[in-house]
């Protein structure tokens, strides 16, 4: 059997070695990264078990993974990402808000409700201060902060 694989060993071991490592990549990454390359991998690996040459086996490599790439990336991308859940939060940018607590980023306080939901609330200005009541308009969300400017 060795004596079979003696020819085209270097080239069996380094797509050996290419698959493994582009799996191993694969597997540490969240997104799609290199499954395109090990199937890449895998198709020369096996024209080099059956002693094709070498250029066959690197275009083998070039075009099944390029192939792969390009037909399967949009989809492969969708369903990694279906577990995603946007938010409808960047949708109260720009909205004016009707102030609860008293605004101030020196005493660290400030509260509104936004469409049900407490917030709290900090002034785009450090030297503003928001009053029980008043309205501001929000400029942007930083964390779980609504960043508020005068109206």
């Amino acid at each position: 059997m060795l004596e079979f694989f003696s020819a085209a060993d270097p080239y069996i071991l380094l797509w050996i070695i290419l698959l493994i490592a582009f799996i191993v990549v694969e597997l540490a990454t969240v997104g799609l990264m290199s499954i395109w390359f090990a199937a890449g991998a895998l198709v020369a690996l096996i024209i080099a078990i059956l002693n094709g040459g070498i250029v066959l086996q690197f275009l083998a490599f070039i075009i099944v993974s390029v192939v792969l790439l390009v037909s399967t990336r949009s989809w492969a991308k969708n369903f990694v990402n279906s577990r995603f859940q946007k938010t409808n939060a960047d949708s109260i940018v720009g909205k004016e808000i009707r102030i609860v607590e008293r605004v101030s980023n020196f005493d660290q306080t400030g509260m509104a409700v936004v469409s049900g939901q407490e917030w709290t609330v900090r002034a785009d200005d450090d030297n503003q201060i928001f009053e029980q009541g008043e309205t501001a308009r929000v400029v942007r969300i930083s964390g779980v902060k609504l960043i508020v400017e005068k109206v």
